[in-house]
């Protein structure tokens, strides 16, 4: 009986491998065309931006690793591929006319160039196009630097770990990968051409194959023998579930087990490379056996032994030298070191008299901060926007500036453009991008005072002063205060991702841009990638799909396009290795808006250092809230603010400085990109003036704090000394009680930290901008620590920690305080009642006169018009176990210094419902022998019961119970006040309940 011949693939005819081609060539032009298309328009900004070198350098290097290892990855693949052809046996015995394999070796005979170059090209491309992603890695080990400390374990500089151990891992990952695709092609090689057969009793392996798997397995194993060696340096990474770093199992059982290990691999790799040369199966199959078995033994069972039995009773002892290592470590590379943080006690209690903290912290007194940026926006938006079309960011900002000689805080905003606010029917092309193409105006108010009273009809505003164009070209309101010579922002954070405006070089008779009340203007400015050619006109038309940009006459040849215009965007494009902060803010500079912007140099690499999630470091409520945005969430274990970026907002221009320069970091990426980061010479004293210590550092480095602040290895490891940032305490838009229970029982974000212009905390005679934030002790409210940062030049980056050892009231319990008040809760019932929104601002902590004051500024939105905005209202104040509650600061303040502040009873432990936060009820002792009535007696039992009421009610986190409980402990209080003193009862009214803590 004949055989069947075997069948290969169809032959295509002519046509339909010319359709074939043409169909490849048009998938490939969509590719590739949108590839170059984006580089040339990225070519276009970069030279806008005068950093045209780093956009090449990032381009070279990509498109070289791509290429080196492509072409070592498919060159080796091809290597094995024909090393498996050339070792095929010259007979090759069917087992059958159904042979499958029979069939596909015809086919890859037929067509042996496509499967010979078209194999390892594939896998070449997959390998490059994902090793280009790398290019951080190698430009950091080709621009290495040292650190200057070496590690207590192996004694190599910390740049070693930096910058060299990732490449050499990031190079031996590769060499794996293309090993054992190698094996996996060559054994299949050698399946199709018959060097390895299934038939038969256990199958069939020729000589050739056997020695050419038996290399390339050996290979493999050898290459493990280095990643044992390699390993060992890993462990000083090692995330341990107390710290991070090599723990005792680590130093004692996986560290001689990984050179063990080492030793193993390397003669298993000689007994695979002896066994294919004398043809003996059995060398290899024993190696590998007794690799396993080493892994499991030596490396798992051991230090599975070891911990179980001897580090865990007795854990404390056992740990100490490695988490002393990470301590110091840690504090280092989070730049917490003692030169750059001062530590000393702190009573927490009065220790002056009321006249001398009047005088003595006048500093602070005289500055304390009433405008929150958090909820002021709308406010600004309703006096100053202008113009439907003009906006503000959710988030104000707080700076510092001399005005009449006096250095005063403010609260600043750039008048920008929202394009979204336009109205419907005028969001047509050339309105959003020919003529509303840019804002105008930086506006500023001071930021502890408001326009006037704010129990008045139109009080309680901030007293704004803006820069701005006039009709006539002058600048508004510049004379008495932040002189603004180029109000109009062509580059701010409202900006979005396809905002582009197309300006300047208008020819007579088009539209020209809008200039608020000037009839027109035309943009100047430096900014802006060229646009009227018709090479760039083709590109930005396809790039954006829009064909107006081809055939609009407004378009001329000096026209310019604006893109890519948010800060955080253009400092990130021009500085790919730096780590932006979240909240760009702008300052007058030299008459100029400037968006100024902190740049991080980070690793993940710090040997013993610990590590932490960026994005969980710098949240809280702000970002939750989505009113900054949030980090990106990758870990980190060292961290600088090593460089200062500035972008125009007029004409965009952006320059990095540097102001860390012993930053090694820094450093490396200074050698990469030679000439980008300007030196810190280069920096003006008035630029210098405005630099604030950023706010995503100094999240990074609380939270660092609040464990690292432990120097004993054994309080460190029974963690009773942590501390934690506290939860915000406010909640916003509260219009009844039950909407503020509500809120509260979502409310678990930490409290951002403030700025404040206030006495130093060495030397409170002396006014510092500071960045400042109080710490509770872990899992409780009570306060633990108040931490502030200096801003100023002479003291910028200078950590001071004022350590209390009394259970101080924290933020949460503070705030309990407040809305628990007698006249603070009638108030605020009031207000409810009236449909009025309540708005709790910043809670404010400062150490004035031994003890701690929180001040919180208070705001109402009426209800009486359908713009709503907040006023403020009120002012809270806490001091010396006193509540201040008034219209004004002064008074507040007043109250609570003269002793006619509400009082606040003693914190007892009997009272400490577990969570930090207090009761506070009235006292209920009666006169001394007094004879009690029935009303009376029935009074203090009923605040006996309120008060059992509460106590349950927050144990069972029932706060519609709390709330009937504060009810009934309100009413009884009264009662009880108007028989024991013969006052007159007041109209029973529910206070407001108070925010629970964590």
């Amino acid at each position: 009986m004949a055989t069947r011949p075997p069948v290969g693939l169809p032959k295509l005819s002519r046509r339909s491998r010319i359709l074939l081609i043409v169909g490849v060539v048009l998938l490939f032009g969509l590719i590739t065309g949108s590839r170059l298309l984006d580089t040339y328009v990225n070519w276009l900004w970069f030279g806008e931006v005068n950093f045209r070198n780093v956009y090449s350098t990032v381009l070279l290097t990509r498109l070289g690793l791509f290429l080196a290892v492509g072409v070592v990855v498919g060159g080796i693949v091809a290597l094995n591929l024909y090393l498996a052809y050339r070792a095929r046996p010259v007979f090759v015995p069917v087992s059958g006319p159904d042979d499958p394999v029979a069939r596909y070796r015809t086919v890859v005979m037929r067509r042996m160039r496509l499967f010979a170059i078209g194999i390892p090209v594939f896998v070449g491309l997959i390998a490059g196009a994902s090793a280009q992603a790398d290019w951080q890695q190698i430009q950091l080990f080709l621009n290495s630097q040292p650190f200057g400390i070496t590690d207590p374990q192996f004694g190599h500089d910390i740049g070693f770990y930096a910058f060299k151990l990732p490449f050499y891992e990031w190079l031996l990952s590769w060499l794996f990968i293309v090993t054992a695709v190698s094996f996996i092609g060559a054994v299949i090689a050698h399946y199709l051409f018959g060097g390895i057969r299934l038939a038969g009793r256990g199958g069939q392996l020729s000589g050739p194959a056997r020695l050419h798997l038996a290399l390339v397995a050996g290979s493999f194993v050898l290459l493990k023998a280095v990643a044992y060696f390699f390993d060992r340096y890993e462990l000083l990474l090692h995330e341990n579930e107390k710290f991070v770093g090599a723990s005792y199992t680590d130093l004692n059982a996986v560290l001689p087990a990984k050179l063990i290990l080492l030793c193993i691999a390397v003669f298993c790799a000689i007994a695979f490379f002896a066994g294919a040369f004398m043809r003996n199966v059995q060398l290899p199959a024993i190696a590998t056996v007794l690799l396993v078995l080493s892994s499991v033994l030596v490396g798992a069972a051991w230090p599975a032994v070891l911990e179980q039995f001897s580090v865990k009773p007795n854990a404390i002892q056992k740990e100490a030298q490695s988490i002393t290592r990470n301590i110091e470590a840690t504090r280092q590379s989070f730049g917490l070191t003692d030169d750059k943080v001062s530590t000393k006690p702190y009573e927490g209690k009065q220790t002056v008299t009321n006249d001398q903290i009047k005088t003595n912290d006048a500093a602070t007194l005289g500055n304390i901060r009433l405008l929150d940026p958090a909820v002021l926006s709308r406010t600004f938006t309703q006096f100053t926007q202008l113009r439907p079309f003009y906006g503000f960011p959710n988030k104000l900002d707080v700076d510092r500036y001399k005005v009449d000689e006096k250095l005063r805080d403010y609260i600043v905003a750039v008048r920008e453009l929202k394009l979204d606010s336009l109205p419907q029917g005028q969001r047509d092309w050339i309105n959003q991008h020919l003529i509303y193409t840019h804002g105008n105006g930086f506006v500023y108010a001071e930021a502890n005072k408001v326009n006037a009273d704010a129990d008045q009809t139109n009080g309680g505003y901030p007293d704004f002063k803006t820069g701005e164009v006039a009709p006539d070209g002058s600048i508004r309101n510049a004379e008495n205060g932040i002189k603004v010579d180029q109000p109009r922002t062509y580059y701010g954070e409202l900006f979005g991702a396809s905002d582009y405006s197309i300006v300047g070089g208008r020819p007579t008779g088009s539209a020209a841009e809008y200039d608020t009340d000037a009839k027109s203007y035309t943009y100047t400015g430096s900014g802006g990638v060229p646009v009227g050619n018709l090479i760039n006109k083709l590109a930005f038309a396809a790039y954006y799909g829009e064909r107006n940009i081809l055939f609009n006459q407004s378009i001329a040849d000096d026209s310019k396009i604006l893109f890519k215009r948010t800060p955080r965007d253009r400092v990130q494009a021009v500085a790919p290795w730096l780590t932006v902060d979240s909240d760009p803010y702008p300052a007058v500079v030299n008459g100029r808006i400037t968006w100024i912007v902190d740049g991080y140099t980070t690793l993940d690499n710090y040997p013993y250092a610990q590590r932490t999630p960026l994005s969980d470091a710098t949240n809280d409520s702000l970002t939750a809230d989505g009113v900054v945005v949030s980090q990106i969430n990758k870990p980190v274990n060292y961290i600088r603010n090593s460089v200062k970026a500035t972008v125009d907002a007029y004409d965009g221009s952006v320059n990095l400085f540097a102001i860390d320069e012993k930053d090694p970091v820094l450093k490396a990426w200074m050698g990469v990109f030679p000439g980008t980061v300007k030196p810190a010479s280069d920096i003006s004293n008035e630029l210098r003036s405005h630099f604030r210590y950023p706010e995503d550092l100094f999240k990074v480095q609380r939270q660092i704090l609040s464990k690292y602040h432990v120097q004993s290895p054994s309080d460190f490891y029974s963690g009773v000394s942590y501390w934690a940032p506290p939860q915000d305490p406010t909640i916003d838009n509260v219009t009844t009680a039950q909407a503020q229970q509500d809120a509260a029982n979502k409310r678990r974000d930490a409290q951002p930290p403030f700025y404040v212009l206030a006495g130093d905390p060495t030397d409170a005679s002396k006014v510092r901008f500071q960045l400042t934030s109080p710490l509770v002790r872990e899992n409780r409210e009570f306060m633990a620590s108040y931490v502030s940062v200096g801003s100023d030049p002479d003291n910028y980056g200078k950590i001071n920690v004022l350590q209390l050892n009394t259970d101080a009231k924290g933020p949460q319990q503070i705030q309990t305080q407040f809305l628990t008040s007698d006249n603070v809760s009638r108030e605020l019932n009031l207000l409810t009642q009236q449909k009025t929104t309540v708005v709790y601002g910043n809670l404010l902590t400062l150490p004035v006169g031994g003890a701690l004051l929180y001040v919180e500024p208070v705001y109402i939105e009426r209800a009486s018009n359908n713009t709503s905005y907040p006023q403020l209202s009120k002012v809270l104040v806490w001091y010396g176990d006193r509540v201040g509650y008034a219209s004004t600061l002064s008074e507040a303040l007043e109250q609570v210094l003269s002793g006619t502040g509400s009082v606040v009873p003693p914190q007892s432990n009997n009272n400490n419902n577990g969570n930090g936060q207090t009761s506070t009820p009235p006292s209920t002792t009666p006169p001394a022998n007094a004879s009690l009535s029935p009303d009376l007696q029935k009074a203090i039992n009923d605040i006996d019961s309120a008060l059992a009421d509460i106590k349950k009610a927050q144990q069972n986190s029932d706060f519609t119970a709390l709330g009937q409980a504060y009810q009934k402990l309100d009413d009884a209080s009264k009662r009880f006040k108007q028989y024991n003193t013969g006052a007159p009862s007041a109209p029973s009214t529910a206070p407001t309940s108070p925010t629970p803590s964590g």
